[in-house]
């Protein structure tokens, strides 16, 4: 018999996502706080090698067993990467915890690296070997295509990204309340313009509260109606200003605007697969 690995993402809902065991804090904290350690199980830590040692460097989610979804601009083909999930203190030793090198890393094909404002800001690690799911190693949910979220709608950032501009990045994976900004909102003149477009989603915009260097390519949460958390947003840009400044909301790749790249990314890969298995029958 052929062990076949189905490949298509849209199916972690089927399989059990964004309800982790341990329940993340959601007390509507104004600056960011140290998440309950494995309480965003699906959050992963994307690190490149330079001079021997690995460096984080990006978020990311982990949306099936052998995928994890980021931002396009996290990725550099000058360096080599690696996974790391079921981390919560990136100096420390933890058990659950586990680097995997990545098989295959697809870029969207419409990402432009000299316009980030132009979208498309979303890329895919296949993993060179599936993740065993555990308290410490979940799936995240992705939200249903086309699907938008109410002005305020409370969500949260996830990261280990720096503290504040030009600060260090967090030891500790840091969370923080941050509402959506609409599109209506977030494309006034004195917010981000014409900057942000429908396949975005903003989040913050008051000032206090920004993802910054280090949290990009990390998720947006946001829990549905039946209380799993749905991770709608890939942290994409903030403003040139810096991390945290008035009416110049982060800026997420919106996840539900990517539903069927997504899914032909996968599909592509299962056929391959197929293909090299039939040959060496």
């Amino acid at each position: 018999m052929i062990p076949i690995v189905l490949a298509s993402v849209l199916i972690a809902s089927a399989l059990g996502c964004g309800t982790p065991p341990i329940e993340p804090l959601t007390s509507r904290v104004v600056n960011g706080v140290d998440a309950r350690p494995h309480s965003w199980p699906w959050q992963i830590s994307l690190q490149y090698e330079k001079d021997g040692a690995w460096r984080h460097t990006c978020g990311g989610s982990l949306i099936a067993a052998n995928w994890v979804m980021t931002a396009a601009h996290c990725i550099n083909t000058k360096f080599s990467y690696r996974v790391f999930v079921g981390k919560h203190n990136l100096i420390e030793e933890e058990s659950g915890s586990k680097a995997i090198l990545p098989e295959k890393i697809v870029v969207h094909e419409k990402w432009n690296q000299i316009f980030v404002a132009f979208g498309n800001d979303i890329a895919l690690i296949k993993l060179s070997e599936s993740v065993t799911l555990s308290d410490q190693v979940q799936l995240a949910c992705i939200p249903p295509a086309g699907s938008l979220l109410s002005n305020l709608y409370p969500c949260y950032i996830t990261g280990w990204g720096r503290l504040y501009t030009g600060g260090p990045i967090a030891d500790k994976l840091q969370q923080a309340l941050m509402p959506v900004a609409d599109h209506a909102t977030c494309s006034k003149p004195d917010w981000w313009g014409i900057a942000v477009r429908t396949t975005m989603v903003c989040a913050g915009g008051d000032g206090i509260v920004a993802g910054c260097n280090g949290d990009s390519g990390g998720p947006l949460n946001c829990k549905n109606a039946e209380g799993a958390w749905e991770v709608h947003g890939i942290a994409s840009f903030v403003s040139g200003l810096g991390c945290n400044f008035k009416k110049k909301p982060t800026v997420f790749t919106r996840v539900s605007a990517f539903n069927d790249w997504i899914d032909n990314v996968s599909k592509r890969e299962l056929i391959r697969f197929l293909l090299l298995v039939f040959q060496t029958i």
